[in-house]
């Protein structure tokens, strides 16, 4: 984890002058106030009050260096961020180890294709939901308690799949599963948001990036060679010792961040009404939709890109593999450019105007190709349409976790469990849509992507209102 003068809870900060700039355009609404924006706001940070609770204890500024734990989790550095990544890599290897064992299950277990396809949609309902609950429990019990409950849950859930007599019973464990999983998702988000403010906690984000963004690639190459020593149940046993190992990575070297006087009291009426303030801040509501919409174009290329490149446009099996590395590679690339170079030398706002915009020109570029108007296409425009549309989630998919969690010091975990959720629920609304039109065409999943990105712009423009931001914004 980097070591930066702007790092969240390193700094000494001093009352800030009079007259120093307002730190968002909006005015603060219940149970939400906007974290600064810039390194030379945090100084002047004030503390953070709930229309409901009062202030919230430990909102104002820090004084001193920070000892302990939290500054223990910030010295271990590239470790911690090892141990973030494993967390927010599980639930894709969850999900994309399990599917070329999809066939073995049907027959395994006697069981229709449309039935074993659930096991799928429970694991994905999981993770969204399971965020929901998580979040909250992490603002109110601190990061490592919750998460650790999670991963052991993640650990028996998994075995409990792999000796899983009927389809009914894995659907049940794949549910328990996802909602167990979502700690490590959620949790990992709150974590940096407590260690890192401003163009650090962006920097993070895309370091995240380089180590989750891989999971979904080589997810399926595991599984496969898993496939050919064992059997479907082994798939399980292997994610069962990788849970393992990577709670006994948590217990060891992943601290607590969020210290006592920081945490929420109340049950789930406070956790509602802290989720309600949230949702009633236009621009964290706004960067919230926007970076669940991008994610949705993304699942929308992950459902449909193996049925678009194979069978319509006559890839083989290894074209195809090639051509989804090539385009998670450009994803991470970009991401790490974004990280390295753009981060605080362009305003995290212009950088994801500007993803969001190639987002939605590659998706339309890709529906006037798969509708015709540029006559018949061959594979190799629309792979160069759906690399550029991915590499551009680089900018946006980062950038806007940060900027949403930028206005939420205060409520790091259920900030997390909001953004988490609309992302999968948004996702899984989309993925089944793009092959409505049967298998005759890419049209759906270009139109899928084109309306998504339209969708995503209209919210970065209409309720975050970037042109308001104020001078050295971040």
């Amino acid at each position: 984890m980097p070591e930066s003068g702007q790092s969240k809870q390193g700094r000494t900060t001093h009352p800030g002058p009079a007259s120093a700039p307002p730190v968002s355009a909006a005015p603060p609404v219940s149970g939400v106030v906007p974290a600064p924006r810039d390194a030379a706001t945090t100084a002047a940070s004030v503390p953070v009050t709930d229309a409901v609770t009062g202030p919230v204890s430990g909102s104002g500024p820090v004084a001193g260096p920070v000892t302990g734990p939290v500054a223990a989790a910030r010295r271990a550095g590239l470790l911690v961020t090892l141990v973030l990544g494993g967390l927010t890599a599980l639930p894709p290897l969850s999900m994309d180890m399990y599917l070329p064992a999809l066939p073995a299950v049907t027959d395994s277990l006697h069981a229709p294709a449309a039935t074993v396809q659930l096991t799928l949609t429970a694991c994905l309902a999981g993770m969204a939901l399971g965020q929901l609950v998580v979040g909250p429990m992490s603002d109110k019990w601190g990061r490592r308690r919750p998460l650790l409950v999670g991963m052991l849950v993640y650990v028996v859930a998994t075995a409990m799949c792999a000796f899983a007599p009927t389809v009914e019973l894995l659907v049940g464990f794949r549910l328990l599963q996802g909602l167990a999983g979502a700690a490590g998702i959620v949790i990992a988000r709150a974590v940096v948001r407590d260690l890192y403010d401003g163009v650090e906690m962006a920097r993070f984000f895309s370091t995240l990036m380089l180590i989750s963004g891989v999971a979904p690639v080589i997810a399926p190459l595991i599984g496969g060679q898993v496939l050919r020593v064992t059997d479907w149940r082994g798939i399980f046993a292997v994610l069962t010792v990788v849970g393992v190992l990577l709670t006994l990575v948590v217990v060891k070297w992943l601290h607590e961040t969020l210290p006592v006087d920081k945490r929420h009291s109340g049950g789930v009426g406070q956790a509602l009404r802290t989720m309600r303030g949230l949702l009633a801040d236009r621009v964290f509501t706004g960067y919230m939709l926007s970076g669940g919409l991008a994610f949705a174009a993304l699942f929308a290329y992950i459902a449909a890109s193996p049925f678009v490149v194979q069978e319509i446009y006559g890839a083989s099996p290894q074209t195809f593999s090639l051509l989804f590395g090539l385009n998670s590679i450009g994803l991470i690339a970009v991401g790490q450019i974004n990280g390295r170079l753009l981060v605080g030398r362009v305003s995290l706002d212009k950088a994801l105007g500007f993803g969001l915009a190639v987002i939605t020109l590659a998706a339309t570029a890709l529906l006037l190709m798969t509708t015709g108007v540029f006559g018949e296409v061959g594979l190799f425009p629309v792979a160069a349409g759906l690399f550029v549309l991915m590499s551009a989630m680089g900018l946006a998919m980062p950038n806007t976790n940060a900027l949403a969690l930028l206005r939420t010091p205060h409520a790091a975990g259920s900030a997390s469990a909001l953004i988490g959720t609309a992302s999968f629920l948004v996702g899984a609304v989309a993925s089944p849509l793009v092959g409505i039109a049967g298998e005759s065409t890419a049209v759906p999943m270009a139109v899928v992507q084109v309306v998504c990105g339209v969708g995503a712009m209209l919210c970065f423009l209409l309720l975050c209102r970037p042109w308001r931001a104020r001078a050295g914004a971040v």
